[in-house]
């Protein structure tokens, strides 16, 4: 008997060291002895918080709010004008940061036919790559029309030469965004600097 309890006591000396070096440092971050923290089993209980931060866009957002068949923004429309020369098999992509439900139109012409792809593009979460979605992707040589931003993110266009001649692309737009970057086949991101419209036309009245 006096063994059986002399094994008994062992035993349970043995799990409460257990319990009191391993178990509670590991499972609840308890750690009364401190060899949890020299062994690295609290780390196990509070694993880091990763926080994920979205790009942010350049300038200030312009979402806009639905007044009947009118969109409101906080802020006046931009004017961009972007004229490039794509060498021979050289690519690129422009594109603007949209708030999701914001508007632009735009025209664009080429001095060659290009392979051509108008796309928006979500931000890139958890350091994975960002996803394109792609909305008119044939061959052209020009293009005019409006969009509509179906999310937020950046909104743009993918030109690529498909010769051995130089291409010139001359791209007009107004819309409603806050920013714009040039993607060269590098990869490298150029942002520009865009600009509120500052032409003024002065009318004629005539008197009455």
């Amino acid at each position: 008997m006096a063994t059986l309890a002399k094994t008994t006591a062992i035993v349970l000396a043995a799990a409460g060291l257990i319990l009191m070096t391993i178990i509670l440092p590991a499972e609840y971050g308890i750690d009364p002895l401190g060899a949890g923290e020299r062994l690295g089993l609290t780390a196990i209980a509070n694993p880091p918080v990763t926080i994920i931060e979205m790009p942010k866009s350049e300038g200030a957002p312009l979402a806009p709010t639905a007044n009947g068949p009118i969109g409101e923004y906080p802020h006046e429309f931009k004017l961009d004008t972007f004229e490039v020369a794509l060498g021979p098999y050289d690519y690129l992509e422009y594109k603007y940061s949209m708030e999701k439900g914001a508007t632009m139109v735009y025209s664009w012409t080429a001095s060659a036919g290009v392979h051509h792809d108008m796309h928006g593009e979500h931000p890139a979460v958890g350091g994975g790559e960002p996803e394109a979605e792609s909305f008119d992707k044939k061959d052209r040589q020009e293009a005019a029309g409006s969009y509509t931003a179906p999310f937020t993110g950046i909104h743009g266009w993918f030109w690529e030469n498909p010769g051995g001649d130089t291409i010139k692309i001359r791209l007009t737009t107004a819309g409603f965004y806050s920013g714009a970057i040039e993607i060269r086949s590098d990869r490298t991101r150029h942002p520009h600097t865009l600009h509120a419209p500052n032409v003024v036309r002065t009318g004629t009245v005539s008197a009455p």
